[in-house]
């Protein structure tokens, strides 16, 4: 009994060991959060694209379906801008010899045109980064439901002496539409915050596809670039620029940046 009894007290681990085998636990650990694969089951990032004809700010939540795919909810809003459009200023008369600057606007627009968009998608993994130095590659899908928001652009302009000290700031319309095309009374643009009570919603869709490289030394960090192409249709079309023919179907490219934190429930 007492050589049983010896024997059972010698095989429990020392406090030494015990220590070691908590430091080799820690280090596996980190080291399948660094280098190991991607098995956790939420995620949350958000982001900004640059598009062929615009721009968009999303906000992105996953969730994990089995080890190599994730559905996943986001949440976008974008504008879209003609190719036509360019920012521009003029200089105008103050008297004296003098002259100032216009504030920035763009000539013959007749609306913004913004959006904002739910959708769900899924990501497919093409390749895992193998190691902390590694990219993990996925496939995208995603598809939802659209709001397409136009708000009306106004304008700043002087009278017809070119005054700079009587000015008037008004939207398109064929009632104003020779001086609203007519740069010698455009002093500038009527200002973000004018328009946004007078805004019209027009309902559509949307869809996109790409492929996702995220390179983050750590799989519970999201530090990824994406690129692909995306397609909307509006039920009605958009007219943006005066002269231009509105727009149903809209088509784009485009390349994004993404960052957040992926965890286990």
């Amino acid at each position: 009994m007492a050589s049983m009894t010896l024997y059972a007290q010698n095989t429990k681990p020392s406090k030494k060991e015990e220590r070691e085998q908590k430091r080799l636990r820690k280090i596996s650990l980190f080291r399948e959060i660094e280098e190991g694969d991607n098995l956790f089951n939420r995620e949350f990032s958000g982001g900004a694209r640059l598009n062929t004809d615009g721009w968009t700010g999303f906000l992105e939540m996953g969730f994990r379906k089995t080890a190599s795919k994730i559905n996943y909810f986001q949440l976008e809003f974008s504008e879209k801008r003609d190719p036509k459009q360019d920012r521009s200023s003029r200089m105008i008369p103050a008297g004296g010899g003098f002259y100032i600057s216009s504030t920035p606007f763009v000539y013959g627009k007749m609306n913004n045109f913004y959006q904002a968009k739910l959708g769900i998608g899924q990501k497919r993994l093409i390749g895992g980064k193998g190691n902390k130095n590694g990219v993990e590659v996925n496939f995208l899908y995603y598809g939802g439901l659209s709001a397409g928001l136009i708000k009306p652009y106004y304008l700043e302009l002087t009278n017809d002496s070119g005054d700079p000290n009587s000015r008037k700031i008004v939207k398109y319309s064929d009632e104003v539409r020779d001086d609203f095309l007519n740069r010698d009374h455009i002093y500038g643009a009527g200002g973000f915050g004018r328009g946004w009570g007078e805004m019209s919603i027009t309902p559509g869709v949307h869809a996109k596809t790409g492929f996702r490289f995220d390179w983050a030394r750590f799989n519970d960090v999201i530090s990824a670039l994406e690129v692909g192409i995306n397609a909307e249709y509006y039920t009605k079309k958009v007219p943006i620029m005066v002269d231009q023919e509105g727009k149903s179907f809209f088509f784009n490219a485009y390349v994004g940046i993404q960052l957040g934190k992926r965890w286990n429930k």
